[in-house]
């Protein structure tokens, strides 16, 4: 009974939506189609238009309820250097940078040797 009752009224919600509806908001079939699916199979019928049958219209984005003050916003992490040199160039510029090392580590041994340090 509750059943026949919920089909029912399924049913005629159905029918006033595709009847209210402007010819244009009606996708794959004119509305006259449409009713008579909706009256001869009226649960798959209407599960039809529903999925199918109807324009709905754009959804509008809404603002955020809350949002974060513009000092607290995440900020994008900068963007990492890119490095436009070879392997071999960046090797040379490691072993560089190490004999460089090793070359100041000597003077400073050295001048603690003599003393000056």
């Amino acid at each position: 009974m509750l059943f026949s009752l919920l089909v029912l009224a399924f049913s005629v919600v159905t029918l006033i939506d595709i009847i209210t509806r402007e010819e244009g908001q009606v996708k794959h079939l004119p509305k006259f189609g449409w009713v008579i699916i909706a009256i001869l199979i009226p649960l798959l019928g209407g599960a039809l238009w529903w999925a199918i049958g109807r324009e709905y219209p754009e959804r509008v984005a809404r603002p955020a309820l809350f949002t974060r003050p513009a000092a607290e916003q995440p900020q994008a992490a900068p963007a990492r250097p890119v490095d436009t040199r070879t392997t071999e160039q960046q090797l040379a510029d490691l072993e560089r940078e190490a004999e460089e090392e090793r070359l100041r580590a000597e003077i400073l041994r050295r001048k603690r040797e003599r003393g000056e340090a």
